[in-house]
């Protein structure tokens, strides 16, 4: 979220800025400062009501002492207005503040200066591209109907149990979900990664901090009794482990790595880019948060970046890393790199993750701080993620990739983890 004295001091900086995002912020800034005019000037009223009582609260003794009655009663009269008059001024206060909060929260993060211009995924700028893209026959199949051949996944059970986007895995395909997840745990703790095991339900409060609510576009489940959320990443309760926590400068960065199961209405998707796994509402994810200090948050996204590099070059899969575009970001991230594998029967290119610096804008809402060394004064931290990986398009190209006459063949750093070589 971004702060009331930014958007006070910086109205036109962030109107152009967030134009990047093809947001048009003009009319919401200026009635957010209207408001703030409203809530300051009723501050100021109510503390010269308060004053004044205090002046006339003071007099009455001595009015009655000299026997000035009248003139007692009329002070007591007065102070009985102004008590009154401090009360509405005071609510008038909070209705502005609630209501600046309600706008302050619409407002996307601002994008980063090197962000791209672009309305879509066509105006994301190539950064860098590796790996070797197989020549597969022209009789190769896609991954839901080798999930099919070899009895790997099954879509229409998983419809039968849920519905659509809750698909079942089986025999080997269960022991590579498993296998991947181990992995990519495995990886991230050897950089330094904490792990942590989370809940996959967080209340309303952990889903704003993170800014996932307001749900402007209905991708959230929502267990309605309880007022609780189903996680659509790990992002969200890791963030939240440090909502309203002061952290001491010497312990940034935070490093933390958490699997999840994670849930996707996905509300809107639809077409043939859902098929198989390419859309789930249900998928395992191996999610990688840091905290870091302001001044060191764009290098610690490049080491993030180049961590998740080296996992799908491990699974010797070809890719390629994107810096999105304005049009094309998450609205509370500030720059975002997304990292994408080539699907060689599908012939496409599949997102399998976002690496994103949010800068303060999650840590405002969080309230998540740091004590300064020097100073001793707290300031907001930065807060990044991103997904080191997500599992379904990631296993989509595996078998799509390495699909061979004798059977599907398992990336040998996998082998360890899976306890076979091939799918057959």
């Amino acid at each position: 979220m971004l702060t009331l004295k930014y958007l006070s001091e910086n109205k036109e900086e962030a109107i152009k800025k967030l134009a990047k995002k093809h947001f048009d912020a003009k009319e919401i800034i200026e009635e957010i400062l209207s408001l703030d005019a409203q809530r300051r000037n009723a501050q100021v009223q109510a503390d010269a009501c308060a004053a004044e009582m205090n002046q006339l609260s003071k007099s009455i003794g001595q009015l009655m002492k000299e026997g000035k009655k009248d003139e007692a009663a009329a002070a007591k009269a007065r102070t009985g207005e102004l008590k009154e008059n401090g009360k509405a001024l005071e609510a008038e206060k909070k209705q502005a503040e609630d209501k600046i909060q309600e706008l302050l929260v619409l407002i996307p993060n601002l994008p980063h200066d090197s962000v791209p211009e672009g309305y879509g995924a066509e105006d994301n700028k190539v950064e860098r591209m590796g790996g070797v893209v197989p020549n597969l026959p022209e009789d190769a199949l896609p991954h839901w109907e080798l999930a099919k051949k070899y009895d790997l996944i099954d879509f229409e059970l998983g419809a039968k149990i849920t519905g659509a986007g809750f698909p079942v895995y089986k025999g080997k395909m269960a022991r590579l979900q498993r296998a991947l997840i181990s992995f990519f745990l495995d990886r991230a703790r050897e950089q330094g990664f904490l792990e942590i095991q989370p809940p996959y339900v967080v209340n309303a409060a952990s889903g704003y901090g993170t800014g996932q609510l307001p749900d402007k576009e209905g991708q959230m489940y929502l267990a309605n009794l309880d007022g609780l959320y189903l996680i659509p990443t790990a992002e969200v309760p890791v963030t939240n482990l440090y909502r309203d926590v002061i952290l001491d400068e010497k312990d940034l960065p935070v490093k933390n790595t958490a699997y999840s199961a994670c849930f996707r209405r996905e509300a809107g998707a639809y077409g043939k880019d859902v098929r198989g796994l390419n859309r789930l509402h249900q998928f395992d994810k191996v999610e990688i948060v840091c905290i870091e200090h302001p001044d060191r948050s764009y290098e610690r996204l490049d080491k993030m970046v180049a961590y998740v590099q080296t996992l799908v070059e491990a699974l010797e899969l070809p890719w390629r890393i994107l810096r999105l575009c304005g049009g094309d970001m998450s609205f509370t991230s500030a720059l975002t790199f997304d990292f994408e594998v080539f699907s060689a029967a599908q012939k496409r290119w599949l997102e399998v993750s976002s690496v994103s610096n949010f800068e303060s804008y999650q840590a405002n809402r969080l309230k998540c701080r740091f004590r300064s060394a020097e100073t001793g004064k707290t300031q907001l931290c930065h807060t990044l993620n991103g997904s080191a990986l997500a599992l379904p398009r990631i296993v989509a190209a595996l078998l799509e990739n390495n699909q061979t006459p004798e059977g599907i063949r398992i990336p040998k750093v996998l082998v360890p983890y899976c306890g076979f070589d091939i799918i057959d």
